[in-house]
Order: C-alpha cells, then sequence, then structure tokens
C-alpha cells in the first residue's frame, strides 16, 4: 500500500469501523429484499462521507482523491450495493457540479447532495446508446429561458431516489457529439417520469431506473458549463469515476478473499484444515498478490489526480485491472467454499455478484482497452 497520512488513517478506520458495524449486518438482507439504503447514505451525508474530496465550503472534507477511494473500499467490502450509490451520487452527480457548474449553481445544489439530504443520479445512457455514448437521442430545445427535454435514460443509478440529475441531451443533433450540453434537472420539474426498479443480477439493493423525460422545462440557467460542450464533459466525468470504480472493486475482491481465507483456516478435509493443501494455498497467493497490484494501481491514479496531472490512462488501466482481478478472487473464493460457495447462506457468491457490475459500469473492460490503448499510441 502506499504510504498513507495520519489523518487518511484516521478516516479509513473510521470508515471501517462505520462499514462493519451499520452496513455490513445488512448487506445480505437488502440484496434479497432490494431496498435502497437511503438511511445508511443519509448517516453518511452527516458524518462527512459524501463530501470527502470536495471544499468546505459547500460543504465538503476538504479531502483529496485518495480519501475518497480509501473510504470507497471500506464500503465495498460490506456491501456493493451501497458502494454502487455512492459512486453515482458523488462522482457521477456532485463531481460534475464541482467540475463544470457555475458559483451559483454549486451553491444550490452542492449542500444538500454532499450532507445526504439529497441523492444525485447521472442520465447518460440510453436504450440504444451505451458504449456509444454520441448516439443518445435525448434531446433538449430551446425556447426562451428555458429547454424542453425530451427522451428516455436507462439503467439510471439512484433514480428513483434521486433529487438532483445530470441529464446528456442533443442540443444541435446535426453536429452529433459536438452538440451535447448537460443539464441540472430537479425531481419536481413536471415531465420527469420514473420507471421501474431493475432487477438485477447483483448489486440489488442498489436503484436502478429508466428515466424518462416528457416536454419537460429545465431553466436554462441549469446548463451546466457551455452548450455542446458537454460530450467532453461526460468523459472527464467517467475518467474520475473510474479511479471509484477501480477502488469499490478492490474492497469487493478483498471481502472475498479474506472470507476465503477464514474459511479455508476452519474446513477440515483428510484430516486436516484445507489451507493446508498447495492448491488453496495458490489460490490465496494470488489473491493477494492481485488484489494489493490492483490497489496501488488504483491509488497511485488517484495520486495524478490530486497531483493535478494526466490521469486518464492510469484511471481506465486501475479500473481494468482492478475489476478482472476482483473478479477472479470471487471465482477463487467460491472454490474454496466449494458447494458452500454457490448458496446464498454465504456471501462469497454475493461479492461475484456484485463485482460484475465494476467490469460494466464507468466503460466496460473493452472500453478501457480502447482508452489505454489510444493514451500508449499518442505517448509513443
Amino acid at each position: 500500500m502506499l504510504n498513507l497520512s495520519d489523518e487518511q488513517i484516521m478516516l479509513r478506520d473510521t470508515v471501517r469501523e462505520f462499514a462493519q458495524k451499520e452496513i455490513e449486518p445488512k448487506a445480505a438482507e437488502i440484496d434479497v429484499t432490494m431496498e435502497f439504503p437511503a438511511e445508511t447514505l443519509r448517516k453518511m451525508g452527516e458524518l462527512g462521507f459524501l463530501g470527502i474530496p470536495f471544499p468546505s465550503q459547500y460543504g465538503g472534507g476538504d479531502l483529496d482523491t485518495v480519501s475518497f477511494v480509501l473510504m470507497m473500499e471500506e464500503i465495498a467490502k460490506a456491501c456493493g450495493s451501497t458502494t454502487l450509490s455512492v459512486a453515482a451520487h458523488c462522482s457521477l452527480c456532485s463531481a460534475p457540479i464541482m467540475m463544470f457548474g457555475n458559483e451559483v449553481q454549486k451553491r444550490k445544489y452542492l449542500p444538500p447532495l454532499l450532507s445526504g439530504e439529497k441523492f444525485g443520479s447521472f442520465c447518460l445512457t440510453e436504450p440504444h446508446s451505451g458504449s456509444d455514448a454520441g448516439a443518445l437521442t435525448t434531446s433538449a430545445t430551446r425556447k426562451g429561458n428555458e429547454y424542453i427535454l425530451n427522451g428516455n435514460k436507462m439503467y439510471v443509478t439512484n433514480g428513483g431516489y434521486a433529487g438532483t440529475y445530470i441529464v446528456f441531451a442533443k442540443t444541435n443533433p446535426a453536429a452529433k457529439t459536438k452538440g451535447i450540453s448537460a443539464l441540472i434537472v430537479e425531481r419536481e420539474y413536471p415531465g420527469v417520469v420514473i420507471g421501474k426498479k431493475e432487477n438485477k443480477l447483483g448489486l440489488r439493493a442498489s436503484d436502478t431506473r429508466q428515466i424518462t423525460f416528457e416536454d419537460c422545462r429545465v431553466p436554462a440557467a441549469n446548463l451546466l458549463g457551455e452548450e455542446n460542450e458537454a460530450f467532453k464533459y461526460a468523459m472527464q466525468i467517467l475518467d474520475s469515476g473510474r479511479i471509484g470504480i477501480g477502488a469499490m472493486a478492490v474492497g469487493l475482491g478483498q471481502a472475498a478473499m479474506d472470507k476465503a481465507v477464514a474459511y479455508s483456516k476452519e474446513r477440515k478435509a483428510f484430516g486436516q484444515a484445507i489451507s493446508e493443501f498447495q492448491a488453496i494455498r495458490w489460490y490465496i497467493a494470488d489473491m493477494a498478490t492481485e488484489l494489493h497490484a490492483a490497489r496501488l494501481m488504483v491509488h497511485h491514479a488517484a495520486q495524478l489526480k490530486d497531483a493535478g496531472k494526466p490521469f486518464v490512462k492510469e484511471a481506465a488501466m486501475a479500473k481494468l485491472f482492478a475489476s478482472e482481478a476482483a473478479m477472479r478472487a470471487c471465482n477463487k473464493a467460491i472454490q474454496t467454499f466449494g458447494g458452500y460457495g454457490y448458496i446464498m447462506d454465504y456471501p462469497v457468491e454475493r461479492y461475484w455478484r456484485d463485482t460484475k457490475l465494476t467490469e460494466i459500469g464507468e466503460g466496460t473492460s473493452e472500453v478501457q482497452r480502447m482508452v489505454i490503448s489510444r493514451e500508449v499510441l499518442k505517448e509513443v
């Protein structure tokens, strides 16, 4: 692990204690019931966790990205669903307002988001535009002091509980990616239609919906940044968000490994603990090595961002490696548990289901390889 300051260690330990006491005991239950952890998120807001990397003038903690990823890893060890809700809220809603909003927008929208009074969502993906974000068809037509917003968004994390949405729409369809703008949309605006909650493989307590906009009138003052410039914003938002998803993957993989190690010491076969068998020891060695490397990559990307240095390649590398390493760790953990690993009485199958999303969200593994190769080719 990279060297951490005393303040970062104290934060990590505080979050760890909260996660073990408040989050982990409920994780298996809400995975089954699909109950959104709203109260937990509000408590996290009250404790300042949701504002960690934001300026204190807007209610934030004046801390850094490394502190944020420490928090994300600890929460992920306890519950993947809660972690994804935090990632969408912080990295995909609060962060864009901080990055591209004007002072009026920051002072209006950030304090309730950072305190947990309101939850946030990011509306980019559509039924026919996933990885190809530039193919979105949602439109925002300027009429006087308003935009008229029409279209469908899907896979909106926190969608049914959010009070604030960052919505991407075509303001100049003929210009393709150079004609996309971002709007801050409030839940109360007429024309915001909340769809059904999706029934997912994993991260089942995290709220995922389709959101439809039907002649939704959005004040022109809610334009985020410059008109027709938001495709670039979306890519920058996702670049940053990948660091958090990488940390989430590390946390889930670590949780799987920890459970496998403990079980291997308890389970007896052929007269000895299965931790004595070379096959299990090699599983543990592989898990420990890959998760250590993944953690270092995530921390490195976070440090680059904090230093104001280019981090696009490193964030994509961290997210790609961490997500795939975590999946391998979950596979090995299930194999260590044997038949018990396949039933819901033990948490390792849940870690596997939850981790799969980290290979998809904030850009699939295939997209990460596109980003990495593009950046490497620029450098050579």
